[in-house]
């Protein structure tokens, strides 16, 4: 007698999850380092699944179903996208600004004031407005983070190799032991003080590759008022991370 074969439940790409009366989708991302399933919500954008690699839908969607609640509570927190489009409001090293399309289709984004306000000229077609403002955005954050980090690298003496910026979802800046430094490039929105911080903290894991208290106080060491800027990001970092969201969502 032949039995079938008992087939595995292919993994979708996305679910969805009726919460509160509205479709929530949700991704799914496998996982061969995963032991266990896990939900995750970024400060902005849809939830993701963690799939190991050798589980079964099945009890995947009774983990979804168990965490029902968990996920509308913190989907009530997220802090809403902000798109980059003409008459928005964006802040550039913590100081608000109006975009303003020129209409022109070449030139580079500049500066301006405008009625006592200041604001962002961003030449091109509409639909290149955030494209154009994000790209200049993230090099001037690398401008800047390049600047602080080489600095607080001369106070720690160590060195640093290359200073990368990147479109993060939930993280500010990583540190490879090789001396590569990566951020993300929304810091340049903040105080100038939050991405001092920011750099200060990952030079010092080319120290300390850890967050132990002798880590703390090299941070320190670079950068007497860190609490400062820890402080601002606590408090403001999940409205950051929501700028520019929807132009592009992987590195730059």
């Amino acid at each position: 007698m032949r039995f079938p074969l008992m087939t595995k439940k292919p993994v979708p790409a996305r679910t969805e999850l009726l919460l509160d009366g509205k479709a929530v989708s949700v991704a799914v991302r496998v996982s061969a380092r995963a032991r266990s399933y896990r939900l995750t919500v970024p400060h902005h954008g849809d939830p993701v699944l963690t799939f190991p690699v050798h589980g079964q839908w099945a009890d995947a969607e009774r983990f979804l179903e168990r965490h029902r609640p968990w996920l509308a509570t913190r989907l009530k927190r997220s802090a809403p996208a902000t798109r980059f489009a003409h008459g928005e409001q964006v802040p550039l090293r913590g100081v608000p600004h109006r975009i303003a399309a020129t209409g022109r289709l070449r030139g580079r984004v500049e500066l301006a004031m405008a009625d006592g306000e200041p604001q962002l000229l961003v030449p091109g077609e509409p639909d290149r407005l955030s494209r154009r403002l994000s790209d200049w955005l993230k090099a001037e954050a690398h401008k800047d983070l390049t600047e602080r980090s080489l600095i607080h690298a001369q106070t720690l003496g160590v060195t640093v190799k290359a200073v990368t910026m990147r479109a993060q979802s939930t993280r500010w800046g990583s540190c490879s032991s090789t001396g590569r430094l990566s951020y993300n490039w929304r810091l340049v929105l903040a105080p100038p003080f939050v991405l001092d911080y920011v750099a200060a903290h990952e030079v010092a894991h080319l120290v300390h590759m850890n967050h132990s208290p002798t880590f703390w106080k090299t941070v320190g060491v670079a950068m007497p008022d860190m609490e400062r800027g820890r402080a601002w990001l606590k408090a403001h970092g999940k409205v950051l991370m929501g700028y520019g969201l929807g132009e592009d969502a992987g590195e730059a």
